[in-house]
């Protein structure tokens, strides 16, 4: 866990930082349908319901699905969020994301966790909150015009994308009749590949493409930069999404 942890703590700090000096003016500023204050505001919301979950609270699962959807849970946390100052915001995210990895570092990588969708290791819902946070992220940055930097820690996203392929598929209420590879190049050309070698259905392109495409952060029709050998890659392509 302490690689995951380590790589899920960089990502909130840099996110964390980049807001430090924003004066207040930024923090009202829509990206995507909320201000930034909201934003965090849902980061905040998520890690606090994610640490009443690690924590064993059996209750927060029926809480969530109480919501008529994920995107009204999501609007939730951003209304609670929408009446307090900055930082009282950021200051709730800080100590809400603590409990989390606190949680985590005491866990086992693959003891499960009960969450939204059923039973998951502790390293994929780590994975998970570090893909959140990243997305989320780069929703605020390119909002405010800030420089935008992929680093490594996208290894960890670019594998998410790939492991929940079946889940992607499922949820368009299509198979899954084989596994596909992804083949990715990252920051300082680092080669990532996920999935079987004995296969015919390949993805390949840049990892920062993927990653973004996965979160939902692009299009696939505009994801210039990926290609796919085989049917069921291409279709990966089209479906593909971590948070669907």
């Amino acid at each position: 866990m302490r690689e995951i942890l380590a790589d899920l703590v960089a990502e909130q700090q840099g996110l964390d930082q980049s807001l430090q000096r924003a004066p207040d003016r930024d923090w009202k500023k829509r990206v995507e349908g909320h201000t930034v204050q909201q934003t965090i505001a849902i980061l905040a919301w998520e890690e606090l319901h994610a640490a009443r979950a690690l924590a064993g609270d059996r209750s927060v699962r029926k809480e969530i699905e109480a919501f008529d959807d994920l995107d009204a849970f999501v609007e939730a946390g951003a209304a609670k969020g929408k009446g307090k100052r900055p930082q009282e915001v950021i200051e709730w995210w800080r100590f809400a994301r603590a409990d989390v990895v606190d949680a985590l570092s005491r866990m086992k990588p693959d003891e499960r966790v009960m969450w939204i969708d059923g039973k998951v290791s502790a390293r994929t819902f780590a994975t998970l909150r570090l893909a959140e946070t990243w997305a989320r992220g780069l929703a605020i940055l390119e909002g405010l015009g800030k420089e935008i930097i992929d680093t490594p820690r996208l290894r960890h996203v670019a594998w998410l994308g790939w492991a929940t392929l079946p889940h992607a598929f499922k949820a368009a209420g299509e198979d899954y009749d084989e596994p596909v590879r992804v083949e990715v190049v990252g920051p300082a050309y680092a080669r990532w590949v996920f999935g079987p070698e004995n296969t015919d259905q390949v993805i390949r392109g840049q990892a920062g493409e993927w990653c973004r495409l996965v979160v939902g952060r692009i299009d696939p029709a505009k994801a210039e930069n990926l290609s796919a050998a085989g049917d069921l890659a291409e279709r990966a392509l089209e479906v593909a999404g971590i948070f669907v």
